[in-house]
């Protein structure tokens, strides 16, 4: 039907006039964050995708940082940033959480990063603890053991050399593998020609 391909035609001139029309509004507000000295980042409202594409578009063009955060589409915002004013790593992880950036919080956290390394490091230069428990188990037990109690223990302890090695007497089967699959080869045989 020719007038259902008009309409759509109408449609979609309305969508191009609409994109066209929000680009120079995003445009504009972009040109304004660029001229406010003040601003390192500006936060736009949740948009849809293709108006977000089209602000980070914008943004790149003007030489601008753009991310997109929140979780579920309706509720997808741009922040747009200042190339000097570029988010580290930290800032960008908050924003994703949903949290406001704090810098002074965030220093406040490097520098107890640093010192928590700092203390490490001194504490591998120091050189290892001495290897052992702190305290030793007998002082504990002495009242129950006496003072020489392990000491004597210790002496008689002896290996058993023995250990693992069974006598030649207690093995049942002394053949080889190949000894004994060739009796059981043969067994089958003679079965077999007793059945024929």
């Amino acid at each position: 039907p020719p007038e259902q391909a008009a309409r759509m035609k109408k449609l979609q001139e309305q969508e191009k006039r609409q994109k066209v029309e929000f680009r120079k509004r995003m445009e504009q507000e972009v040109s304004q964050f660029i001229q406010a000295t003040g601003e390192p980042r500006r936060r736009f409202q949740p948009m849809n995708k293709i108006e977000r594409s089209i602000l980070h578009d914008v943004a790149e063009v003007a030489g601008l940082t753009s991310f997109s955060f929140g979780d579920d589409e309706d509720s997808r915002y741009v922040m747009v940033f200042k190339k000097e004013f570029a988010p580290s790593d930290e800032e960008l992880e908050a924003y994703r959480r949903g949290e406001e950036w704090d810098p002074a919080r965030a220093e406040e956290r490097r520098r107890l990063r640093e010192l928590a390394a700092q203390q490490e490091q001194e504490k591998l230069e120091c050189g290892p603890a001495p290897a052992g428990p702190p305290n030793d188990y007998k002082d504990k037990y002495r009242h129950l053991i006496g003072s020489d109690a392990a000491k004597a223990a210790a002496r008689t302890m002896e290996a058993n050399k023995a250990y693992g090695c069974v006598p030649v007497a207690n093995k049942r089967d002394t053949r080889s593998i190949e000894e004994a699959m060739n009796e059981i080869r043969a067994k089958k045989r003679l079965r077999q020609a007793e059945d024929e």
